[in-house]
């Protein structure tokens, strides 16, 4: 892909087409091409700044009653090597580096750590040629998107887990769990678990197993915490 086709692909439009070209070039085309310019560590190292502070101002703005804690877990799910590296596929970074044969041949284009360096060097690059508020705005809807996916995810793990350690850091208290109901014929019971911490009662769930009733009562807890 073309750095005119990336800039397209991407709704950018740099001032300085070098930075860009900077900022996606991979070490290893140095090797073979000693004149070809920078490669892109140093503005990887500026956009990884950029990236901690504003996926950190995002959250702070986004849920303001979430606690520190929860915030730092939320803001690493977001900056791992694998959530960079998807957002990076889908800017087409990985089509767009220039980088060594050999490189190449083993699999660069695709490789997580190398996918999410770029993400962060585009990211400098932006913001060196058009100011943080470009770089917000153009980082912002791609968080926006991955940050849905995150939640969903962690809703989809251990909600119970999850939300003891929420309790744990808010209050100090462990939820406990309560059956309040159960219907149906003893070979297809359904089951009423209610999920509380000390006196106050933060969801109900239910499922075929007082283990599942209870991992969904935890789970609409979690959701009605986020929104």
């Amino acid at each position: 892909m073309t750095l005119d086709d990336f800039q397209s692909h991407n709704a950018l439009r740099f001032r300085d087409h070098d930075l860009l070209e900077e900022a996606l070039t991979h070490s290893s085309y140095m090797n073979e091409h000693p004149d070809g310019g920078p490669d892109n560590e140093r503005l990887e190292f500026l956009g990884d700044a950029i990236l901690a502070y504003l996926s950190a101002d995002m959250l702070f703005t986004r849920f303001p009653e979430m606690r520190e804690g929860e915030m730092t877990r939320l803001r690493a799910a977001l900056v791992r090597a694998d959530s960079l590296a998807a957002l990076a596929r889908a800017c087409k970074i990985g089509e767009t580096l220039r980088m060594a044969r050999g490189e190449e041949a083993t699999g660069g284009r695709e490789r997580v750590t190398l996918l999410g360096d770029a993400f962060e060097a585009v990211l400098g690059a932006i913001y060196l040629d058009q100011g943080i508020e470009a770089a917000r705005a153009w980082l912002l809807p791609r968080l926006n998107q991955l940050l849905e996916e995150v939640m969903r995810k962690a809703l989809d793990r251990d909600a119970r887990s999850q939300l003891q350690e929420i309790m744990q850091e808010r209050v100090g208290i462990t939820p406990s769990y309560t059956v309040v109901g159960e219907q149906g014929p003893e070979h297809a019971k359904e089951f009423t678990v209610e999920v509380s911490v000390g006196d106050r009662i933060l969801a109900q769930g239910t499922g075929r197993s007082k283990q599942a009733a209870a991992q969904d009562a935890a789970r609409n807890a979690l959701e009605q915490d986020q929104g």
